[in-house]
């Protein structure tokens, strides 16, 4: 239908754009030069960049820079963006232009047609894309870690430990090598579990104030502050800074902002890091529930959901399986981070966009995954003691404890014997140590060889 479109122009000319949209020229170009993928930014990146709009607006208004009103209605127009009422009109491609650029121009044709404002003229007003996406990348990464990712990493946290204090009196035989090794607790097993959770948020906060709350705001086109009025950066950082309750800065150098994403690439590593630890806990935790009567058995998994369509019976661990999912993603993703992040040239970063879509979704993926593992598997985990005992008074490795009595040499000697014999280290210490039944005994104490 010939009214399904209205004429709008730019630099380039003429453009033909959908009728009932907010956005304009520009915004067309790039859907039209980007049919790539389904993949769009996300809710926390749009409303980071209304954010600056908003703010930018204020203090325009404030410097003089914009007439007071035309400045309160942009600032109005952003905080309707920033509030969700127009996602659907963000509608670039997350493989487009390399700076963003067709995005920020998204967000100021939306708000600037709302506002009845220029988009360039007047939303942009003493700013450029190369400033705003990074500096939107920030403010969306540090708002979805403090909103999403760190209460997660607390609840998991707090279920290891529970865990680890309800074990405390369970023996188990550990393991190195995947090879029997000497008794320990469960609760001992567990808190290590709890202390990687607990080193991984120590390193994503790290990563934060190591960069990530420094904005490149100020810099414009190449770091030289070009047609930024002095204070402006500041003072919006400022205004971003008091609306988010979190310590954001300006760049201690904005050409290293907008030359370079390290300070992203330390974030997603932080994060991969974290998936890492998941992926080592999420993996003990199905072997240590493996059975549940031909495995190690020595946890009793919680049963979820039937686990297959022709045993019947059969319950499997998907909690833990969706973990690791999640985890090879995010290693995933910060493969391309770290490819991007090598993606700066001169004075510019050109892969921010995709930078931007995998980091935030590294953090929503981590930060679900960890409370529905916390929920639903760790919370209802139970022990089986007597189990776990008997592998205990089986293992071989219980000949460490003898090596004070007699040696490791005669103690290896022991460990064979009982191996080939089928016995126990106790049996075959009985008959050919010579160690008194009382010492004996006591060596063999598995709990006085788990320590505290």
């Amino acid at each position: 239908m010939a009214d399904a479109f209205r004429i709008e122009h730019d630099t380039m000319g003429e453009m033909r754009v959908p009728a009932d949209t907010l956005y304009g020229a520009q915004t067309a170009r790039a859907v039209e030069n980007f049919p790539i993928s389904r993949l769009r930014f996300p809710r926390a990146f749009i409303r980071a960049l209304a954010l600056i709009k908003s703010a930018a607006a204020r203090v325009n208004g404030g410097m003089g820079q914009l007439p007071a009103d035309k400045a309160a209605a942009i600032e109005r127009a952003s905080e309707e963006v920033l509030a969700g009422g127009h996602d659907a009109q963000f509608v670039v491609d997350i493989f487009q232009t390399g700076s963003g650029t067709s995005t920020n121009m998204n967000a100021n044709e939306v708000i600037g047609r709302l506002a009845g404002a220029h988009a360039n003229d007047d939303v942009n007003r003493g700013q450029s894309s190369n400033d705003v996406i990074p500096s939107a990348l920030h403010i969306a990464a540090a708002e979805t870690v403090h909103r999403d990712l760190l209460p997660a990493m607390d609840v998991l946290d707090a279920s290891l430990a529970r865990k680890a204090h309800e074990f405390a009196n369970v023996i188990k035989i550990g393991r190195t090598h995947l090879q029997d090794a000497v008794p320990m607790r469960l609760g001992q097993e567990f808190s290590g579990y709890q202390r990687q959770v607990a080193a991984s948020r120590e390193r994503i906060e790290s990563a934060l104030a190591g960069g990530v709350y420094e904005l490149a705001l100020g810099g414009t086109a190449v770091g030289t502050g070009l047609n930024a009025p002095p204070g402006f950066a500041a003072a919006v950082i400022r205004e971003i800074a008091r609306r988010t309750e979190l310590p954001f800065i300006e760049a201690r150098n904005h050409f290293e902002a907008q030359a370079a994403k390290d300070a992203v690439v330390f974030l997603s590593g932080a994060l991969r890091t974290y998936a890492i630890a998941l992926t080592k806990i999420a993996n003990d935790i199905r072997w240590l529930g493996s059975g549940p009567r031909c495995g190690l058995g020595e946890l009793r998994l919680p049963a979820v959901q039937p686990g297959s369509s022709i045993m019947p019976g059969k319950v499997n661990p998907v909690i833990a399986e969706s973990v690791l999912m999640v985890c090879a993603q995010v290693v995933g993703y910060d493969a391309t981070i770290a490819w991007s992040g090598a993606a700066g040239n001169f004075e510019l970063n050109v892969m921010m966009p995709v930078m931007a879509y995998d980091l935030l979704e590294s953090v929503v993926l981590l930060a679900a995954a960890s409370r529905n593992f916390a929920g639903r598997l760790v919370d209802t985990l139970a022990a089986d003691s007597g189990r776990a005992g008997a592998f205990v008074e089986q293992s071989l490795a219980m000949g460490t404890a003898l090596v004070p009595e007699i040696g490791y040499e005669k103690a290896a000697a022991l460990v064979k014997e009982a191996y080939q014999a089928g016995k126990t280290v106790r049996e075959v210490a009985r008959e050919k140590s010579g160690i008194p039944e009382e010492r004996l005994n006591e060596a063999l104490d598995p709990t006085r060889q788990s320590g505290q």
